[in-house]
């Protein structure tokens, strides 16, 4: 079977597929009460955007659909599928918050059972599915970087179907929800200034608002409030969904301008605002990994701390972590593979999973400089230290992908759902942000143990301290709130997790893995430097594969699930093609990255498939 193929070598047109019906328990969001069915929808282009709110690569494509959205809004209608991963976003009203917190501006089916994704087979998160105005899926595409096939596909349907007669220009059933009169809107981290007040990231806002001492009263607006990415005063200083903020030696404010995937500067004393590091361009696969700041694109930087007389930056869309030098004005990886995962080691080795939460011990510390992490899909506590040989990361909680929850107790057993935050404490213990929990966690390094703080703590995504108190930032109730830190723990009623998406049944022994990809209309594969493709296969446990791990430029590959091992696992695939514009005319043709990483869960059972096929893009029609 060739599986990356290219233009001209695409597979015989198939039998054209009727769209399965839109199912979801959770109901519609953004339609103002009504219920939506795939016939409200005739006429029009539909793209299903399955997402869940946790996953960095499903937000960095709500931002790739914006100008699709708006150049198209009277052909094309973008339906959100929300899928829950974790325990926390089947609850319809988180789902609600994400809507609004990310600016979604289509309707969204709230699918708690993951109904409408068994029926279209998704099997990763993001995937598009495009659906044309006669009611036929005609293409599918996993991961992200595929606008620009989008875009091709869209215009090619849109003029196809006004030629049939089938096309429906007209609005879409989008409604907005009433603005809120709050000071704050889904704030997503805090610091306290040496004033003594507390900077907040507003982050749905696209701002930075200073507080007083209260952590009420607002003092002033950092950011005019519009999405956008322009340096200046605070009254007009533009920023896109800004998240970490960081004190610098000089003085000024580090802000982590996450979807301006940019390094941003704050001076408290002038109101100005600057650019640090960053082009405002997402990194992709084989972009420079260092450099001048202004030089090199950034993914996603979601925290940032003075650490090892450097700035650290949690680079969570790439699953990284990055290093800022204000000496130079240079920025390095630092630590991460980009793989997602959870391996410790030395730090170029080490693989991390959408890291978001950042906080330095220092040297006098109690058990020494640390950088801190939460490393946010594998509902972990890690840090990073640094010895003679260099910088090495280590896990003191946590698992993997797809085992969390709320349990105190040993390291070893405790869970955590989703941490975005974490905070050191003056006894050197670490606070953690226990975001899909509720939760205000506390690890001890001393002992080894886990304890809760505090609990109804609305999505807490940072802390704070500030003196004997801690001030946690509630971000789904839109405010900080102070907490005296307690004596004693919180004792909670301990739960258990694990992903809950139906395990594919596998036979043991050899065992093909095929990931199908077509060079989108115009495009074709970008072989001119070597191999255009890349596959990573690993699995958790480890085990569970007797052979095929590891890394190779074929998208095709024969592995050996082991017959006398676990009986349930999950298979980690991680795929990158690259194509470019197929025309001799242009000189400089565009290139495009596209990837993505799936997980998926597998049962080993007599008779079971012998082969695995994921589609990172492939059209129908």
């Amino acid at each position: 079977m060739l599986v990356a193929m290219s233009n001209q070598e695409k597979a015989p047109r198939r039998a054209r597929v009727r769209a399965p019906e839109l199912l979801g328990k959770g109901g519609w969001i953004n339609t103002g009460g009504r219920g939506l069915r795939l016939a409200d929808f005739r006429g029009s282009v539909v793209i299903l955007d399955f997402w869940t709110f946790c996953c960095i690569n499903c937000l960095h494509v709500l931002d790739e659909l914006r100008e699709l959205e708006e150049k198209h809004r009277d052909t094309v209608v973008i339906v959100g599928v929300h899928s829950p991963k974790f325990v926390h976003e089947a609850d319809h009203q988180a789902v609600l918050d994400a809507v609004e917190r990310y600016e979604v501006r289509h309707p969204v089916l709230d699918d708690p059972e993951l109904a409408t994704w068994k029926q279209y087979a998704v099997r990763a998160w993001p995937t598009l599915v495009v659906i044309d105005p006669e009611g036929y899926v005609v293409a599918q595409h996993a991961g992200e970087g595929h606008a620009h096939a989008l875009e091709t596909l869209v215009s090619e349907l849109e003029a196809e179907h006004a030629a049939k007669g089938t096309l429906r220009r007209g609005e879409g059933p989008y409604v907005p929800p009433e603005p809120a009169a709050t000071d704050l809107r889904f704030p997503g981290k805090a610091l306290l200034l040496p004033s003594g007040n507390l900077l907040v990231s507003d982050s749905t806002r696209h701002a930075l608002v200073e507080l007083a001492e209260d952590g009420e009263t607002v003092v002033r607006r950092i950011g005019d409030g519009t999405r956008g990415f322009r340096d200046g005063p605070a009254e007009s200083a533009r920023f896109s969904e800004p998240q970490g903020l960081a004190l610098l030696p000089d003085g000024g404010v580090a802000v982590a301008d996450a979807v301006n995937h940019a390094l941003r500067r704050f001076d408290p004393a002038t109101g100005e605002v600057a650019t640090l590091a960053g082009t405002g361009r997402q990194w992709w696969q084989g972009s420079a990994t260092s450099g001048p700041a202004l030089a090199v694109d950034l993914s996603s930087p979601w925290d940032v701390a003075w650490f090892a007389d450097r700035l650290w930056i949690a680079m969570a869309g790439v699953h990284q972590l990055w290093s800022y030098d204000p000496g130079d004005g240079t920025v390095a990886a630092a630590a991460g593979t980009t793989n997602e995962g959870l391996v410790d080691g030395p730090a170029a080795e080490a693989w991390f999973a959408q890291p978001s939460g950042l906080a330095a011990a220092t040297d006098d510390a109690p058990g020494g400089a640390r950088l801190w992490i939460a490393d946010s899909e594998t509902s972990a506590l890690r840090y990073v230290v640094q010895d003679a040989d260099g910088f090495t990361v280590h896990t003191a909680v946590g698992t993997g992908l797809f085992d969390f929850g709320h349990r105190d107790g040993a390291a070893e057993q405790a869970l955590l759902q989703h941490p975005l935050g974490v905070t050191v404490l003056p006894d050197g213990s670490v606070a953690v942000s226990d975001t899909y929990n509720h939760a205000l966690r506390r690890y001890d390094p001393a002992t080894g143990e886990v304890t809760t703080l505090a609990t109804d703590v609305r999505e807490p995504s940072d802390a704070v301290l500030v003196g004997e108190d801690i001030v946690v930032v509630e971000s789904a109730r839109h405010r900080l709130t102070r907490l005296r830190l307690p004596e004693d723990a919180v004792r909670v009623e301990a739960a258990a997790h694990r992903t809950q998406r139906p395990a594919t049944e596998v036979a043991a022994g050899p065992f093909r893995l095929d990931v199908v990809f077509s060079a989108p209309a115009g495009q074709k594969l970008d072989e001119r430097y070597g191999p255009s493709t890349r596959l990573l296969v690993g699995s958790t446990p480890p085990e569970l594969l007797a052979e095929g791990a590891g890394a190779g430029t074929d998208l095709s590959r024969e592995v050996v699930i082991a017959g006398d091992g676990p009986v349930e696992g999950v298979l980690h695939v991680s795929a990158m093609a690259a194509s470019c514009d197929d025309d001799a005319d242009i000189e400089y043709p565009a290139c495009h990255v596209h990837q993505q990483d799936w997980g998926v869960p597998v049962r080993i059972v007599p008779g079971g498939a012998g082969r695995l096929p994921l589609v990172l893009a492939g059209m129908d029609a």
